[in-house]
């Protein structure tokens, strides 16, 4: 059942021809689609109102020379009880989001193959939650704090100009709550489903002269898919602005995360998952594996325009994040001096501010923009270990206090040169440094202090040029960046004392070519072409015992394609696909693992798909309000480690949803119906990647259904 359905061996061969073929007519597959699009050059048409924020100065998505994506109100609410991301960003073209049924380790989402190693948390994409980082410096954040059921829309970056936003090679996601509604508006959204899942949400919004409201709470609770698998969230948003008129608009945004106790059922074996995918192994009953998370941030944003096109913006944000989380690891194990135990106990402060002017105006009688800016953004944190004592607290085993900042200038230029050509250009200079001062010394454990510093420039341009009214085409190019984070930084191999100053941070070459075409009069087909040629590419080299430490491998190279598509029909139908193929592999041969063994060159990057696809079809009947609607998704099969030598297998589920919507004067009632993996298929839905252990699966849910309702009143 857990086999892949291809039939292929271990070497992958039928993705790869597969994803040979299919790069290799990729061009022509470009040309056929334009000659399918009218190219008409003196129509007319109206663009549709896709407005994003890549270039930090709102563009139509068809005229920027970037992959972005963006995921609408109406799309995010029918998507599932808007608990996490997964929920959404399925529909994305490159972005991977595997919604792991562990809440101890929040989601794993990867772009293009960036940030498919991390154990826990997101690392090799900017985290952005109305202009305020989710992002530490040092490259990891966590989405668990991103609120759903307020957003107004979800952009999803790909490409080169990802990195003008910060430390990260793979993508930037935003998430951007709704404005307050003009009226006092009440909303009461519940849901329940299966495993024991429920939420419950309040909301209020409204204006009240140059006061504008969005305040949210909700609770999230569920059994878990899996045994010991328990959590509950307790999560708040608020989003406050103040208009000054032409002295500015001050926005605030308040959230807080609260989730105690959330139990960690650990990953499975291979034999373990074929023998009961929904246990949690001995060890997590043992030592009583769980997290506890407390988190708490406000930020602050004033925009003011000063005139003539000019236009400045200051932000600057607090937050306090409090983690004590519980291992597996055998006591023996952690009597060793140089362990640093079982308990994890975090207390993490952090903040930032950034500064930006802008400005519209002509450059050689053509409309251009220009946007010049700093950052800064530090954490600091008090990292404890302690002995996991059969799920108790022990002796001390690590003290020490961690710092890392990063400052950063950046300048980005947009220029319609020509016109039918714009362009784009971008460029960042980034200054990441770490700090660590070790208190726990003892005899066999030396002292871990120590500093370092990486410095690099990350430039991007792109250019793109209009066919026709309908159908544009674009380019890019630029470089990337990627720094360790600190878990990556805190073990050396061998056991030796110190940070892992050996590391390296990963540096990137991107290219792209795509298109953009508008279908029929409600439709539009994004396409992408890319490869990405990365040096230093950080991996695991050993993870035992709960102790990894990594090393950079000599290179790596992505090429893919991406193609999404979304239409609305005659009749009330609409449709939309997302299709990614993806060729993710080590360039050069590299030594790794305790005891040492070979990665051979062309060996797949671990937990990267070669290929997905979403697909769905709905029926929507505006006059009673009534939806349904078919989803299939498929992913490919994923390797678990660099030798891959292991793999989760390939799976295709079908989702069905259906929806009613009652209004009346002032009010809505909305009643949502979905049921997720319909044929009750067995699979894995994200992998651990070299798990010391061999627990490398997690397996995802058979059938489940989830009701929802929402009511939304006026006054």
């Amino acid at each position: 059942m857990y086999r892949c359905g291809c039939g292929a061996g271990p070497d992958f061969s039928c993705v790869s021809a597969y994803g040979r073929r299919t790069l290799r007519v990729a061009g022509a597959a470009f040309t056929a689609l334009a000659l399918v699009v009218p190219a008409r050059a003196q129509e007319t048409v109206t663009l549709p109102e896709v407005s994003v924020s890549a270039t930090r100065v709102e563009r139509e998505s068809l005229d920027l020379p970037v992959s972005i994506d963006v995921i609408d109100r109406r799309t995010i609410r029918e998507a599932g009880p808007q608990v996490n991301l997964s929920e959404a960003l399925g529909r994305v073209p490159g972005i991977a989001v595997q919604n792991r049924q562990n809440y101890a380790q929040d989601l794993q989402i990867s772009s293009r193959g960036f940030g498919a190693r991390a154990a826990f948390g997101v690392r090799g994409i900017r985290l952005i939650a109305d202009g305020i980082p989710a992002t530490m410096p040092d490259g990891q954040g966590q989405a668990a704090n991103f609120s759903l059921s307020s957003a107004q829309r979800i952009e999803v970056m790909r490409g080169p100009f990802s990195s003008l936003h910060g430390n990260a090679a793979g993508g930037v996601v935003q998430i951007f709550t709704a404005e307050a509604p003009p009226e006092p508006t009440f909303m009461v959204d519940a849901s329940l489903g299966s495993y024991r899942s429920a939420r419950l949400g309040l909301q209020y919004g409204g204006r009240h002269g140059p006061l504008g409201l969005r305040l949210e709470a909700a609770r999230f609770e569920t059994g878990g898919y899996r045994d010991h698998s328990s959590a509950r969230r307790d999560t708040s948003n608020a989003r406050i602005s103040y208009d000054r008129g032409r002295a500015g608009r001050l926005t605030v945004v308040l959230n807080s995360l609260d989730q105690p106790e959330t139990e960690d059922p650990l990953g499975l074996t291979a034999a373990q998952l074929a023998q009961n995918p929904r246990q949690a192994v001995a060890a997590a009953y043992v030592f009583n594996t769980r997290k506890s998370i407390a988190q708490g941030q406000a930020g602050f944003t004033y925009d003011i325009d000063l005139g003539g096109g000019h236009a400045l913006q200051a932000r600057t944000y607090i937050g306090d994040r409090r983690v004590t989380q519980y291992l597996a690891i055998p006591l023996a194990v952690q009597a060793v001096p140089t362990h640093s135990g079982g308990v994890v106990d975090l207390d993490r402060s952090y903040g930032g501010l950034g500064l930006r002017w802008s400005h519209e105006g002509q450059l050689a009688g053509r409309r251009a923009a220009f946007s010049v800016g700093v950052d800064h953004d530090r954490m600091a944190e008090r990292r404890r270990g302690f002995i996991n004592n059969m799920g108790s607290s022990g002796a001390l085993k690590r003290d020490e206090d961690n710092r890392v900042e990063n400052a950063d200038v950046y300048a980005q230029a947009e220029w319609q040169a020509l016109p039918r050509l714009g362009l784009l250009a971008g460029l960042r200079h980034s200054r990441v440094r770490f700090e660590s001062q070790d208190y726990f010394i003892a005899a066999g454990n030396a002292d871990d202090s120590g500093a370092v510093d990486y410095v690099r420039t990350t430039p991007a341009l792109g250019a793109s040029f209009r066919v026709s009214p309908r159908l544009n085409v674009y380019a890019n190019a630029g470089r990337g960046f990627e720094t360790p984070t600190f878990v990556e930084l805190a073990y050396r191999p061998g056991a030796a004392a110190g940070l892992n100053f050996a590391l390296k941070p990963s540096t990137s070459l991107h290219r792209e070519l795509g298109i953009k075409a508008l279908t029929g009069d409600h439709g539009q087909l994004n396409a992408a072409l890319f490869r990405i040629d990365t040096r230093d590419e950080i991996v695991v080299n050993s993870a035992a015992g709960g102790r990894s430490d990594f090393r950079n491998a000599s290179g790596t190279r992505r090429k893919g394609l991406e193609l999404a598509w979304q239409q609305r029909h005659a009749g009330g139908f609409e449709s939309a696909l997302a299709w990614t193929l993806l060729d993710a592999s080590f360039r050069q041969p590299f030594v790794s693992g305790t005891p040492p063994l070979v990665v051979a060159a062309g060996n797949r990057l671990p937990g990267v798909a070669a290929r997905q696809f979403y697909g769905e079809l709905l029926w929507r009947d505006a006059a009673s309000g009534f939806h349904a609607g078919v989803e299939l998704r498929h992913v490919g099969k994923v390797y678990v480690n660099d030798r891959n030598s292991e793999s989760a297998a390939a799976y295709t589920i079908g989702n069905l949803r259906a929806g009613f919507m009652q209004r009346g004067r002032g009010w809505r009632f909305s009643q949502f119906l979905r049921v997720d993996n319909v044929a009750d298929r067995g699979y894995v839905g994200s992998v651990i990647v070299a798990d010391g252990n061999g627990r490398y699966y997690e397996p995802a849910p058979g059938r489940a259904v989830t009701l929802s309702a929402t009511l939304e009143f006026r006054y």
